[in-house]
This record gives C-alpha cells, sequence and structure tokens, in this order.
C-alpha cells in the first residue's frame, strides 16, 4: 500500500504535472536552470547540457534529452542549432551529441532573476536547485503541457503568444477576456466545446483540404496531435476498407506540408474531402484537461483561471525586483554621500593618531557625526570599515562636482523606481507591452477558428455493394450474383 502510494504522489508531483507557479515540470524546470549556469552567449552541446543537468535530475540522460527536444520544438525559450527533429513530419532529433542549444533573448528577459529565486538543495545536498523560476510570462499556456501520472493527466493546450500578451494586459485593466488554442500545425479548429480548457471539454481540429484541379486534393496543414505519416496512414486504410476511393498519394512535405491525394476520374473532390473528414485522421478531436500542481497538490483549473494566476505572479515578481532594486540604489547613495563626506571633510586624517583598530573606529564615526543628519539610515561599523578600504589614488583623484552628479543620478533613479512601485498594475502592463512588440512578429496566430458542419457518414461513405434479391426463394442478399440487381449500398 505505501510503496504504491509514494511512487504515485512522486510521479503526480514530481514528474508528469506542470507547476502552476512557472509552468514546468521538475525536469524542464532543471534543464532551464542547468542551461543557466551553463551559458556563456555560445552554443553548448545538448549532450553536455544534459550531463550538467544530471547533478539535479537523478534519473537517465535519455528522460533529460527528450524533454529537452519536446521544450526545444516549442520554439520560445530555446535557441536551436542542428536537427532538432519535426514536428509536421514527426521525425526525431538527431542525437543528443550533434546538436546544440542556447537560452533564446525571449528565455533570457522572462525565465530568470536570481535575486528573487526561492532556493532548496539538490537531490544529494552538493548544490543549490530553484524550487520555481520566477517565469514573468504565461509560458505553460503558450507552449501547453501534457503528462500522465498514476491516477491522473493532464493536457493544456498551447495557446497565442500575443493573444496571451493581450489578455494579460485586459486582466490587469479589469476587463473581459477569452482565450482559444493554437496550435503548432495550424490547421482548422472548432472551439465552441472548449470548456475553457477543463475536463469534459473537446476541440475539433482538422487538416487544410485545397482542390488542386478536378482529380487531385492537396492538404496543406495538418490536424494537432498527428504527422504527415500518420495522417496518410489512416487515409490508406479508409481506402483499403473502401470507405473512400483514392488513386494514390505523394508526400511532398518538407519545411511546409503538401500532401497530394489523387482521385479516380469521376469521382466527386468535394465528396472524398467530408468523406476525409468522416473516416480519416484529417479531423480528430483533443480533449483539453486543466490539471497543474499547487502547494504539493494537483488541482483542476481552466486555462482563464491560469492565466489570471499567471498575470498576478507577473505582477507580484515585477513588485518584488523593483523592491530589491530600490534597496540597492538606496544603498549605493547612502556609501557614495559617506564617501563624499569622508574625503570633503577629510575625515581620513583624525586616524593619524590611532593605533588601535576600535579607535580608528571610532575616530571616524566621531568625525562623520557633525554631517550624517540628512542619511536615511544610521551609519554601520561596517560602513566604517568600508570606507577604510578607500585607496589613496582614489581620495587624491576624488572630484567633488562628480561625486555630486551621480548621487544626483542615483536620486533620480530611486524616484523612478519608487513611482513604478506606486504604479505598479501601470508598470506591468509596460512590461507585457515591450514583450510583445520585441517578440510579437511573426507569433500570428496559425489555427482558423471556424465552426464545423456536422458530416454524415451516410451520405459521403462510397456506395460500394451491391444488393441482390431471389424473388421466388424469398432471399436477399450481396452474394447472390445470379439473381436480380436491386441497388448499390
Amino acid at each position: 500500500k505505501d510503496w504504491f502510494l509514494d511512487y504515485a504522489s512522486y510521479v503526480i508531483l514530481e514528474r508528469a504535472v506542470p507547476a502552476i507557479e512557472d509552468g514546468f515540470k521538475p525536469v524542464q524546470r532543471r534543464i532551464m536552470h542547468s542551461m543557466k549556469e551553463l551559458d556563456d552567449g555560445r552554443y553548448n552541446k545538448v549532450a553536455n547540457i544534459v550531463g550538467h543537468t544530471m547533478q539535479y535530475h537523478p534519473h537517465g540522460d535519455a528522460s533529460i534529452g527528450d524533454a529537452m527536444v519536446q521544450i526545444g520544438q516549442k520554439d520560445l525559450i530555446i535557441d536551436m542549432q542542428g536537427n532538432w527533429g519535426n514536428i509536421l513530419t514527426g521525425d526525431g532529433a538527431a542525437a543528443s551529441r550533434y546538436i546544440e542549444a542556447r537560452i533564446s533573448k525571449f528565455g533570457h528577459d522572462v525565465l530568470y532573476s536570481p535575486k528573487i529565486t526561492p532556493w532548496q538543495a539538490s537531490y544529494d545536498g552538493r548544490r543549490n536547485e530553484p524550487i520555481n523560476l520566477p517565469v514573468k510570462f504565461p509560458l505553460l499556456l503558450a507552449q501547453g503541457a501534457e503528462g500522465i501520472a498514476v491516477g491522473l493527466s493532464t493536457k493544456v493546450l498551447p495557446h497565442n503568444f500575443n493573444e496571451l500578451i493581450d489578455s494579460s494586459i485586459k486582466i490587469l485593466r479589469g476587463k473581459p477576456f477569452t482565450i482559444y488554442p493554437d496550435f503548432p500545425t495550424a490547421g482548422i479548429a472548432d472551439v465552441s466545446n472548449y470548456n475553457d480548457g477543463m475536463r469534459g471539454g473537446r476541440v475539433r481540429v482538422r487538416a487544410k483540404i485545397g482542390q488542386l484541379d478536378k482529380q487531385t486534393l492537396v492538404i496543406t496543414q495538418i490536424p494537432f496531435s498527428t504527422n504527415t505519416g500518420s495522417l496518410i496512414e489512416s487515409i490508406l486504410k479508409a481506402n483499403e476498407k473502401g470507405k473512400i476511393k483514392v488513386k494514390k498519394i505523394e508526400d511532398n512535405t518538407a519545411a511546409e506540408v503538401e500532401i497530394l491525394i489523387h482521385l479516380f476520374p469521376g469521382v466527386s473532390p468535394d465528396k472524398t474531402i467530408d468523406a476525409l473528414f468522416a473516416f480519416t485522421a484529417c479531423e480528430t478531436s483533443v480533449a483539453p484537461l486543466g490539471c497543474v500542481i499547487e502547494n504539493h497538490k494537483p488541482l483542476f483549473i481552466g486555462v482563464s483561471e491560469m492565466l489570471k494566476i499567471s498575470t498576478f505572479r507577473t505582477v507580484d515578481l515585477l513588485k518584488k525586483e523593483l523592491e530589491i532594486q530600490l534597496d540597492e540604489l538606496e544603498e549605493q547613495w547612502h556609501f557614495l554621500s559617506l564617501e563624499r563626506i569622508f574625503i570633503e571633510k577629510r575625515i581620513y586624517r583624525d586616524i593619524e593618531e590611532e593605533s588601535t583598530w576600535e579607535g580608528v573606529i571610532r575616530a571616524i564615526d566621531e568625525g562623520l557625526k557633525p554631517y550624517t543628519q540628512h542619511l536615511k539610515r544610521s551609519v554601520t561599523e561596517e560602513d566604517i570599515a568600508r570606507l577604510t578600504e578607500i585607496r589613496i589614488k582614489r581620495i587624491s583623484k576624488f572630484d567633488i562636482d562628480k561625486a555630486q552628479e551621480k548621487i544626483e543620478a542615483l536620486e533620480g533613479d530611486i524616484e523612478q523606481v519608487k513611482y513604478d512601485l506606486e504604479h505598479i498594475t501601470d508598470f506591468a502592463i509596460a512590461f507585457f507591452t515591450k514583450l510583445k512588440e520585441k517578440y510579437g512578429k511573426g507569433k500570428e496566430r496559425q489555427t482558423e477558428l471556424r465552426i464545423f458542419d456536422d458530416i454524415e457518414a451516410t451520405k459521403v461513405i462510397l456506395r460500394n455493394t451491391k444488393l441482390y434479391v431471389n424473388r421466388e426463394e424469398g432471399f436477399i442478399g450481396t452474394g447472390l450474383k445470379k439473381d436480380e440487381y436491386v441497388t448499390d449500398c
């Protein structure tokens, strides 16, 4: 009993289901953390990244390599070099020793911020790894996620980059919004029964089929969850069973999908298109199931709720970053002001007579006292120790005007950060807008949304069975070839 429960909860929490905070499963988070540690701006061999990740992920290299290829194929947070496979044809990536990767510019902008990252010890206690990454973007909804755990599974469909940002801005402005999936394989989708991506919803997805001429159909986009191989196989099977009639199929897919379907003379192209939707994988149904981990428990929620949580978390992260920035600026201002007093008022001369460290500290402290009323906090022993480390060269070259300029520039920065903190919602909206301007080009919606007509199978199936009747003996059937012919069925 105990072992099975331990295993089940391990698979749910530590393997198959993404966390609500950053949208990563543990293996993905560890990969992204490793890539940050190895990052020097150049491409790294994937095999090298996988080896580095094994310090955090106590499992085989194959599971890490596969997970990394999946992140790469989403083409958002990793820059790739080499053959990373093809989602259209279902071809796999080359071995990890042949392909290379680095964090994309977008990844750098939204994934990392070490000062606000919560850390924990890695499995063997040798290193620290992030509990979750401070992701400032609805990454889970942009990439989608799929996982089968023990007793539950998850399937979050991918959504459009720009639409997610627009919806996040609407949330911050208190306006209503709706989001629908957008698939990397394009195609046409009917989302009338999407149910906000929750259990029980259904999205029907179709291939885009056009007519080249009277005897040729061409498929240029395929449904999500299929590839050109599985699609062609399903058409050939339907052809063998006599449900559709096809002369031959040519697959010319390279960077774009192009499957040519040649028909026999006299076969209706329109009817064949309907039959392809009815009997082959040209129309498939995808069932979303929004499940994420929150506080070490699985949580079943819809995509609108996920987006709200992500948006408000982004605001919270931006606020934390600004607070840290404010502390650092005020600290710089404090020390520059102290340094100026120390050099300008020649307090360094007061320590010439002192022979002990305590005496030095005391002398500087006494010397500073008359001039420190305007500082924002009291002077600590640590501050004084830092003052004693100032080099003679710096004291001799000290320029009062330049020092004053620096202090005034810092004051301007402090004011700006305080203003941003007071108007944090506007600051977050500006952050999202900037992301869209910088990375939104070329990320337009690919899947066309449309409500489908239901196709009646009986109307589009081929009538390829002949029916005969023997009136004298009272028999009717498809095998009485010598008797009277009635009709095709």
